[in-house]
């Protein structure tokens, strides 16, 4: 048997047998801390909430923040963006809007494309 043929099959029919069920506790995963960096959902619904993304972002996590509870042009939106986009600097990441609804805050050395692809 080729290689081919192990990859896209030689028109042999697969049975259960063939199959090794995977146990996924043998395995470390993002909540046991085995994964490094990880892309981060967040809410912000007041400036209480921006204090875990700043956390996050330090730790070296990707932060996707929702920010549709509140207008762009409301004050504390701006505020929140400030404080944000001093983290990026800080860390040497990047900050970004999508839209009216959404910011990425990146860790360090990584930055987000303003081309579309």
């Amino acid at each position: 048997m080729g290689i081919m043929s192990k990859i896209l099959g030689s028109g042999n029919h697969r049975n259960a047998e063939d199959y090794v069920e995977l146990d996924l506790n043998n395995f470390e995963t993002a909540a046991t801390g085995g994964a490094g960096p990880a892309v981060r959902i967040a809410e912000i619904n007041g400036r209480q909430d921006v204090i875990p993304i700043k956390d996050a972002v330090y730790d070296g996590d990707l932060v996707i923040a929702d920010i549709t509870r509140h207008s762009t042009k409301d004050r504390t939106v701006e505020q929140i963006i400030d404080e944000l986009r001093q983290v990026a600097d800080e860390v040497n990441g990047d900050i970004v809007q999508k839209g009216d609804d959404q910011l990425i805050i990146t860790p360090t050395g990584i930055t987000v494309s303003r081309e579309k692809l």
